[in-house]
């Protein structure tokens, strides 16, 4: 059974304060080259803030990043998971809320943000060790069995 914690990069963490202004956010995720931050009010999750929340909520509506804070318009409903959580569990609950990155939390702290493009690669590699299981599986002669003379 694979984890959350198997496939996390702890420290692989962007956040800002959600007193923050939101161009504080975009400059992290810019120079980090990620898509999302966590939102922070001292040590503790509140939210998060995405490039789309960014788009939504702040060019849409013509507001000035730099004075616009980040808790005024970062997603607070979270999905969150437990570090030992089994990664097919967090990916069915990333498909049921339509999110793409999932805050993932060790003892109620946040430790790691993984993206569906995590979880994917891990199930792709998953697929294809089943898959190449299965082919040896069909199409490996045992030992001592002659191969039938239509098969040579």
């Amino acid at each position: 059974m694979t984890t959350l914690h198997d496939i996390m990069r702890e420290g692989f963490l962007f956040a800002v304060q959600r007193t923050d202004p939101v161009s504080q956010a975009v400059r992290v995720m810019t120079d980090s080259n990620v898509g999302i931050v966590a939102v922070l009010d001292g040590d503790r999750l509140v939210g998060v803030c995405s490039e789309r929340d960014v788009v939504r909520r702040v060019v849409a509506r013509g507001l000035d990043a730099s004075t616009a804070r980040v808790g005024d318009v970062m997603t607070r409903d979270l999905v969150i998971c437990d570090e030992n959580e089994e990664y097919r569990a967090a990916m069915r609950k990333m498909d049921q809320a339509n999110i793409r990155h999932l805050p993932v939390v060790r003892d109620g702290r946040l430790v790691s943000m993984l993206s569906v493009r995590d979880l994917m690669r891990v199930d792709m590699q998953r697929m294809g060790d089943e898959l190449k299981f299965l082919h040896e599986y069909l199409y490996t002669v045992p030992p001592g069995v002659a191969a039938h003379p239509a098969h040579k």
